[in-house]
């Protein structure tokens, strides 16, 4: 059963006796198979909440989070059956784990984005507005932890998604070779312009537009800093 979650409220958390209880008649070969059913059921519902939670930080767009959760619940359900009471270590941490790696599975089978990805793509500009942060300066900085840098690649594909639903055909082309993305190389505004035949000032009008675009749509989503 999966269960596909929209604006609904979230049963309460197990007290940790219940849930010792309830995994008890789960793991008792001799329980009534309904009735273990049900007690399965039971902790897949009452984590719901912990599933919606963790969905939330991958979200990429309003419409995606229902998805999100529905995976994220898979990786839920492989918890439950895969726990054990004796384990050195809380359901909840356990199942969180489960739950983060089915939805970077998710993201990783989306190949038509992460084949896109590139570390000399930017992701903003400083806080004067003249250097631009690329994907490599961020996500080798020795002071990111590995949670941190999941978050990030996640980021990453906000960027790409903007780029392919917001920016104009030449604002993406311009971008795409001026930073190097599908696996192009990184080209300089001067030989934009002579490739496009057009000015080298109006490449620079145009990238600068597209970034303000991308760096105000990320905003929306969230900003990385």
């Amino acid at each position: 059963m999966i269960y596909y979650i929209t604006n609904t409220a979230f049963a309460d958390v197990l007290t940790s006796e219940d849930e010792k209880k309830y995994f008890l008649i789960l793991n008792d070969k001799n329980s009534d198979d309904k009735i273990r059913s049900n007690a399965k059921n039971i902790l897949i519902e009452r984590n719901l909440r912990l599933v919606a939670h963790i969905a939330k930080k991958y979200n990429l767009k309003d419409k995606d989070n229902d998805d999100l959760i529905s995976i994220g619940t898979i990786g839920l359900i492989k918890a439950i059956k895969t726990y054990k009471l004796d384990k050195q270590v809380r359901f909840v941490t356990y199942a969180s784990r489960c739950i983060d790696n089915e939805i970077l599975m998710h993201f990783r089978a989306r190949k038509k984005y992460i084949s896109d990805l590139s570390l000399n793509s930017v992701v903003s500009n400083n806080h004067d507005g003249n250097n631009e942060i690329n994907f490599e300066n961020k996500i080798c900085n020795d002071k990111i932890n590995l949670e941190d840098k999941i978050n990030f690649k996640v980021e990453i594909v906000k960027v790409f998604d903007i780029i392919k639903r917001f920016l104009k055909n030449r604002e993406k082309t311009i971008i795409a070779m001026r930073f190097g993305l599908y696996n192009s190389e990184e080209k300089t505004q001067n030989e934009i312009a002579d490739i496009l035949g057009i000015s080298r000032s109006y490449v620079s009008r145009i990238e600068k537009k597209a970034l303000i675009k991308i760096n105000k749509k990320l905003a929306e989503y969230g900003k990385l800093n």
